[in-house]
């Protein structure tokens, strides 16, 4: 008789593939978030595992704000093109121009005006489903989130209303105009991810390896110097040698100053870390309750 032990990741792994079958069972549109980014690239491998020889049995969506670092966006197109999948793109440019998004007087960052693109783009296809690279240890309103996360008709969640998922069982049930947010990834770690990434030999952006840039100090961090992040009068622009650790709007994604320039070392200078990596983001940084309440309007 042949014992199969499962590692850490083999039984992470397990896990989300599972969850990803569950979808395809139990939802009729489903669609996964895809951004280029390091944890919607595991998801792709993990649908990938979960579901060939077929076709995959759902399209990719991406909320583009407009702001995202131009490597992702080629790495997206790319990545989705090879894998023979349906990539739906929504722009918060188009968004605001339609009047489906508004702009508050004087707002840079695009995160927020992300919530109503995503949500035109959820009825605009009538997705049931959505399923994203979201993971609990990221910071604490993604801590409250179960893997089948209920969204209402409007879109919203409730954080103290959430379905329990006893022995693995999800409860899929939704009426009319009701959605799901599923979270396979929930279980991992930013340490996890990197590691698959290297055991899956997985391709990822090269902004996240070390590369040169031009960056103003703002807010306590290195913000990238551009068209959209102008330094103001006074403040302090470096060219460093920086990596990206999270990647998300360009005027408030902070790059940290790394030599990281394969995975073993970022995976080293990961577990030496004392900073989540949202810990780099400004629009997290601003309030610990910016994440609930774009979550519980309909942000991912």
């Amino acid at each position: 008789m042949t014992n199969y032990h499962l590692d850490h990741l083999q039984h992470l792994e397990t896990e989300a593939i599972h969850i990803l079958r569950e979808v395809a069972g139990e939802f009729e549109r489903p669609a996964l978030l895809f951004s280029g980014g390091k944890d919607s690239i595991c998801l792709l491998r993990l649908a990938e595992k979960a579901f060939r020889p077929a076709e995959l049995p759902l399209p990719f969506l991406n909320v583009d704000t407009g702001h995202h670092f131009p490597e992702l966006n080629e790495f997206r197109d790319r990545r989705a093109a090879e894998l023979g999948a349906r990539l739906i793109v929504r722009s918060v440019k188009d968004a605001l121009d339609r009047g489906i998004a508004q702009a508050a007087p004087g707002e840079i960052s695009r995160n927020r005006l992300q919530i109503p693109t995503l949500l035109a783009a959820i009825e605009e296809f009538r997705f049931d489903c959505c399923i994203g690279g979201a993971r609990r240890d990221e910071e604490k309103a993604r801590a409250k989130e179960r893997f089948f996360s209920f969204r209402d008709a409007f879109g919203q969640w409730d954080p103290k209303n959430q379905r329990p998922e006893i022995w693995n069982l999800y409860n899929a049930r939704l009426n009319q105009g009701e959605n799901m947010r599923v979270f396979p990834l929930s279980n991992w770690t930013e340490m996890d991810v990197w590691e698959y990434i290297r055991r899956e030999r997985l391709e990822v952006p090269s902004i996240y390896f070390s590369h040169r840039r031009r960056c103003v100090r703002r807010g306590g961090q290195w913000l990238p110097a551009n068209d959209l992040v102008p330094p103001k009068p006074g403040e302090e622009v470096r060219e460093l040698t920086v990596r990206v650790r999270t990647i998300g709007d360009v005027v408030s994604t902070g790059c940290v100053e790394s030599p990281a320039s394969t995975v073993d070392e970022i995976i080293a200078e990961t577990a030496a870390a004392r900073v989540t990596e949202r810990g780099s983001r400004a629009d997290d940084k601003a309030s610990e309750a910016a994440m609930e309440d774009r979550k519980k309007a309909g942000y991912f």
